[in-house]
Parts: C-alpha cells; sequence; structure tokens
C-alpha cells in the first residue's frame, strides 16, 4: 500500500514489431464481478479515462523489447485482484 507496484508483461512475437501491436492490460476485482479495461496501448500509450484507476496507471514497457509492463500509483487494497496483459502483433497473436 502506497508504494508504487511494477505488473511485470513480457512477449515474444515471430512477426516484426509494427504500429498494429496491441496491449491491453484488464482487471478483475478479487470479489469476481466485472472484467474491466485499466490500460491500452497502440503505438503510443492509452491512460484510461475513468474507472478506479484513472491517472494512477503509467507505462513502462518497450514493446521494441517485449515489454508491456505498467506501474500503479498509490495502490490500495481494494486495487487486489487479477491483471490481465494481451499482446496481439498481427498476425501473431
Amino acid at each position: 500500500v502506497g508504494e508504487q507496484v511494477l505488473l511485470k508483461c513480457s512477449f515474444k512475437s515471430s512477426s516484426p514489431i509494427t504500429e498494429s501491436l496491441l496491449v491491453d492490460w484488464t482487471y478483475r476485482p478479487l470479489a469476481g464481478g466485472q472484467m474491466e479495461t485499466v490500460f491500452h496501448y497502440q503505438s503510443v500509450p492509452h491512460p484510461i479515462t475513468a474507472g478506479k484507476f484513472k491517472d494512477r496507471i503509467s507505462w513502462v514497457g518497450n514493446v521494441a523489447n517485449g515489454d508491456a509492463s505498467i506501474a500503479i500509483q498509490s495502490p490500495e487494497l481494494s486495487d487486489n485482484g487479477t491483471f490481465i496483459c494481451s499482446v496481439k502483433n498481427p498476425p501473431d497473436v
């Protein structure tokens, strides 16, 4: 609680990295319920503009190095849950 948290995500692709590469981070609360998108990347980071993680997630990845990691600022116990990193690099998924 209170310290920045790094959520690591690494990937490998058999296709060259292009502007078509997509990264989506989703979150499901520990108690279950609706999945929500908390971060989107396509060519540049697209932070979310609403929801519990608004203004608290920053991009720390480098897709050229196979890194799609994010960081959460000021984490709270209520942030506990499942975070899923999805990387698509057409035609490779």
